[in-house]
């Protein structure tokens, strides 16, 4: 029987911060506390956190450094704008022949098939887009 009391009983846990502060800021601990009461369907938990004074902290600017260039133009975009309709010159695609619009091109350079093209129809595998390179494509005007 007195392990069942000793169940009954609340367990606390003592919350502290691992902020170490000067010796003019305050700090405070909070207490929380579970109730192992079972045949209570309403517990809840309550964490109530105390305020610290804390100083302001120092705003940090950063200037370019002189004799800085002004910064360089981006370069041109790659391949065809969103929207534009483009022919398909991949002869292993499903789509080969057909025409389709482009939703998406990817603009690092080094991407292998940058340029995604969305089309009416799926394929066998009810896929209704697929990813070409420049070269695999042409703009349709």
């Amino acid at each position: 029987m007195a392990s069942c009391s000793m169940a009954s009983a609340a367990s606390g846990f003592l919350l502290t911060p691992n902020v170490i502060g000067n010796a003019s800021s305050v700090s405070k601990s909070s207490m929380v506390f579970f109730p192992s009461n079972n045949n209570n369907n309403s517990s809840r938990l309550v964490v109530r956190a105390a305020e610290e004074a804390a100083a302001p902290a120092p705003t940090i600017t950063t200037a370019p450094p002189e004799g800085s260039e002004a910064p360089k133009p981006k370069p041109a975009p790659i391949g065809p704008k969103r929207g534009t309709k483009v022919k398909i010159l991949r002869r292993e695609s499903y789509w080969y022949n057909s025409y389709g619009s482009v939703v998406a091109v990817d603009q690092e350079p080094k991407t292998r098939y940058p340029v995604v093209v969305r089309f009416n129809k799926v394929n066998y595998a009810n896929v209704s887009t697929n990813n070409y390179a420049l070269d695999e494509i042409e703009e349709v005007k």
